[in-house]
């Protein structure tokens, strides 16, 4: 299948074959464990769960008015294929556990681009990355030791401790249970599909 590239970066929810979300993936790969028969396709109409595997919902996407506005297409060369936004995996029970990523735009996200200290929120650009216990006192890159703070209230606390410095940051930093990011898309029409199976899923893998 040769299609264009728009599309196939959007998101699609993988489940395992009991119903519980595993992992998000792109789409483009999404389209190739279909194409394998390696997954179905799970769309929700009229509040019913269905599925399709790939040849059926190729003749579904025909009809577009079929899909909410908020469907991606990609397009073959004899036709436009729909994006799903959730698809259930067939042969196997789930794909490799994997631990929440700790990186920058992590902590950015669970921390919802806020100031840990003065709570005003910032674009990335203007903000950084905090160690409540500083280096230079031994701490360490970790989830519990690392916030979002602005450019000011960073170097305002400069090495200190939030006793010494008198800033206690507004949430006590933990690792999250499930992906940051996956949080803020929930938040988007788009992906409200996802939340009937994030509800009761244990999340620890890594937006890939």
């Amino acid at each position: 299948m040769i299609a264009t590239t728009s599309g196939l970066n959007a998101n699609v929810l993988v489940l395992n074959k009991h119903y519980m979300a595993v992992r998000v993936i792109n789409a483009r790969r999404a389209f190739s464990l279909l194409c394998r028969n390696l997954a179905e396709v799970i769309n929700i109409e009229d509040g019913r769960y269905l599925s399709y595997d790939f040849d059926s919902w190729t003749e579904l996407s025909e009809y577009r008015d079929q899909f909410d506005e908020h469907t991606d297409f990609v397009s073959t060369v004899r036709l436009h294929i729909a994006v799903p936004k959730i698809i259930r995996l067939l042969g196997y029970d789930r794909l490799p556990k994997q631990s929440v990523k700790l990186n920058r735009r992590n902590i950015y996200a669970r921390d919802r681009s806020t100031c840990q200290y003065c709570g005003k929120r910032f674009p990335t650009s203007e903000l950084s990355l905090d160690h409540v216990i500083p280096r230079s006192q031994g701490g360490g890159n970790t989830w519990e030791n690392l916030v979002c703070a602005c450019v000011k209230c960073n170097s305002k606390k400069g090495g200190r401790t939030p006793q010494q410095a008198r800033m206690k940051p507004l949430i006590k930093p933990a690792q999250p249970r499930r992906n940051p990011m996956i949080s803020m898309r929930m938040g988007l029409d788009k992906y409200a599909c996802w939340q009937a199976f994030l509800d009761n899923a244990y999340w620890s893998v890594e937006l890939r």
